[in-house]
């Protein structure tokens, strides 16, 4: 790992919050993804399962986590299982963890090896009444693949048959939905690594340069800070393409007086940063795309204010475009109030310009986990991202910051850090980069 080492106090709390929810005499059991092969011998890189990640802080492959808080056996209560290194694997793909090692990351005390794991446990599940196994339960997530979660549940249902199973996904949820001042802490690392790359694309981006181009300074500046990399794929979308939402071929020239949408996040320490951002290829916004940006940064802000604890993420949906965005499309001239009063309300008129929705939680993944039925509270984490696409025009633009929800009121973390986000910072930044070059 490039990150420094997590304080395990953050993993020992998090276990202490799952089992608190188990039912009695229950065993859970969770493993880590698989190594994906991309072609011939070759692996994709490996990414840890969030909930074990969460759960240990331990980062490598062919991993088990088992909790048993009633065990009879006062060892068994939490026990870590992981690949036992020698002299091959550490010539050819380097150091594992030690026994010692991995207590120092987890705070878990009874580390063993992974070879004897299903032969270890089944004397012990013999004593449970029920198991919690975890399935990849986001909302957002569409099954295409198999995956390691899956094939373990069936695997395990397969050897205990008449076990009471239950799923640990809703209890994760819940509780990973809100973040811990570790957590915070590593969030906020991200976010200032993204900060540094915001600015240095800001003063590397001109008419002729390459999207990919602007993708690769982002990615220097990541790496250059420790961080693990991009936390999903990068959007560098210029002209016409910012208007595809999901865009990532990033292959085209930057045009003179095309806007770029840059849609990128850091992934430090397995915690994701995620930001928007829309600069002037040539360093300067006509008045047309001022005026756009400016109702969308209207928006973002409205929106914030919205996030607070007992809102309902899909009712904020609704009004933030409803009310705050509907607003700003009529006075930008794009709806008038004919085509509103006409409009369908299953798909009302704004989303020809507005089709997505404003925020969604983040954490350990992008796209994190959480109940999105269930009111918002104190500790959770949202980006808030409204944006305007206009097709015709060639403009898009959206907008995205990562809020904190208080007690007090909305935190927005890039403002803490005086992320660039105003017209007037953004063409002051990319103007000393046209000085410096002249």
């Amino acid at each position: 790992m490039k990150y420094q080492g997590i304080d395990n106090r953050l993993f020992i709390e998090n276990r202490a919050r799952f089992v608190a929810q188990m039912k009695p005499n229950s065993i859970a059991i969770f493993r880590s993804n698989y190594e994906f092969v991309r072609n011939g011998d070759a692996n994709l890189d490996f990414k840890q399962n969030s909930d074990l990640f969460w759960l240990t802080g331990i980062d490598q492959e062919d991993s088990f986590l088992v909790l048993y808080p009633d065990s009879p056996e006062e060892a068994f209560k939490e026990v870590l299982f992981l690949k036992q290194t020698n002299d091959i694997i550490a010539v050819w793909d380097g150091h594992k963890y030690t026994k010692e090692e991995a207590t120092a990351a987890s705070g878990i005390k009874n580390i063993q090896w992974n070879d004897a794991f299903f032969e270890t446990i089944r004397a012990k599940v013999n004593y449970a009444e029920n198991i919690y196994l975890t399935l990849n339960e986001n909302d957002r997530f569409a099954y295409k693949s198999p995956y390691s979660d899956l094939d373990f549940a069936r695997q395990i249902k397969d050897m205990f048959p008449l076990h009471h199973y239950h799923r640990a996904a809703p209890i994760l949820q819940r509780l990973r939905s809100i973040k811990s001042d570790i957590e915070m802490s590593l969030t906020r690392h991200a976010i200032s690594i993204s900060k540094k790359g915001f600015e240095r694309i800001l003063r590397f981006t001109k008419p002729g340069v390459m999207e990919y181009e602007v993708e690769a300074e982002l990615i220097h500046e990541y790496i250059r800070n420790a961080a693990t990399g991009h936390s999903f794929h990068p959007i560098v979308a210029s002209g016409e393409s910012a208007c595809v939402l999901h865009y990532i071929d990033n292959n085209k020239p930057c045009k003179d007086g095309d806007l770029l949408l840059v849609d990128c996040g850091v992934d430090y320490a397995n915690y994701a940063s995620d930001m928007t951002r829309v600069l002037p290829v040539n360093g300067k916004f006509t008045q047309r795309q001022k005026d756009v940006y400016n109702a969308v940064l209207r928006v973002m802000r409205a929106a914030t204010k919205l996030l607070v604890p007992g809102t309902m993420l899909m009712e904020y949906h609704k009004i933030v475009g409803k009310e705050l965005m509907e607003k700003e499309l009529v006075d930008l001239g794009l709806l008038t109030m004919d085509e509103i009063k006409k409009e369908d309300p299953s798909w009302p008129a704004y989303k020809k310009y507005f089709m997505h929705g404003t925020s969604h939680f983040l954490g350990i993944d992008v796209h994190d986990v959480g109940m999105r039925y269930e009111p918002m509270k104190a500790g959770m984490l949202f980006t808030c991202e409204p944006g305007i696409y206009i097709r015709e025009e060639n403009i898009g633009i959206r907008l995205e910051n990562n809020i904190l929800i208080t007690e007090k009121g909305p935190y927005d973390l890039m403002d803490e850090i005086k992320m660039p986000l105003e017209v007037e910072e953004i063409e002051a930044i990319m103007s000393e980069n046209n000085r410096n070059t002249l």
